[in-house]
């Protein structure tokens, strides 16, 4: 199930929260250091919830003409996201693939723009794995498909257990590699 979007940052709320936040962690917002951070911190949750405006069913249209029915398969497609548990980041690759079906092809690119769509949201991995996967089978109709995502999340790393660079992997396949993944799934 798609997260429903969320409305544009109110950048004057945005940047009240934040002066808030200062004085509630003993800081001088008004400090030369801290006086601009507000308007920095407003503008950096803007881009890093960019997510939730990009469409990727608007991505996801078949190139036109026929085109052989080969494996599909990008690796190593880096991204950024945020915990929706903890508003820290993580980070890591994505691996994204399929074998084109009755929904045809479409441009490499198509495929890091979905990845990007959700990223750029309040996230967990399983989910984003499950919504790319997802925008794969419903957009494309492929014989199979494949989402790996391989990530470390700082909130683990500084918090909690504080142990940092564990990468956890997240894997799911469909249609016919369900069985058989190909090589970039198998590990």
């Amino acid at each position: 199930m798609a997260t429903p979007p969320l409305p544009k940052v109110d950048r004057p709320a945005a940047e009240a929260a934040v002066r808030a936040l200062l004085l509630s962690l003993g800081q001088d917002p008004a400090s030369p250091e801290l006086a601009d951070t507000p308007s920095r911190v407003a503008e950096f949750w803007s881009e890093r919830l960019a997510g939730y405006a990009m469409d990727p069913a608007a991505d996801l249209r078949p190139l036109p003409g026929v085109l052989a029915p080969v494996p599909v398969i990008l690796e190593r497609i880096p991204f950024v996201s945020t915990c929706e548990h903890h508003l820290a980041p993580f980070e890591g690759h994505a691996t994204v693939g399929y074998l084109p079906g009755e929904g045809g092809t479409v441009g490499l690119s198509k495929l890091v723009r979905v990845v990007q769509a959700y990223a750029w949201r309040l996230q967990v991995q399983e989910r984003m794995a499950q919504q790319i996967a997802e925008a794969l089978e419903t957009h494309l109709r492929p014989a199979a498909w494949g989402v790996q995502l391989v990530a470390v999340h700082t909130c683990m790393a500084h918090r909690g257990v504080k142990t940092p660079g564990v990468p956890v992997r997240t894997t799911l396949l469909g249609g016919t590699w369900a069985q058989n993944p190909p090589p970039p799934f198998r590990g």
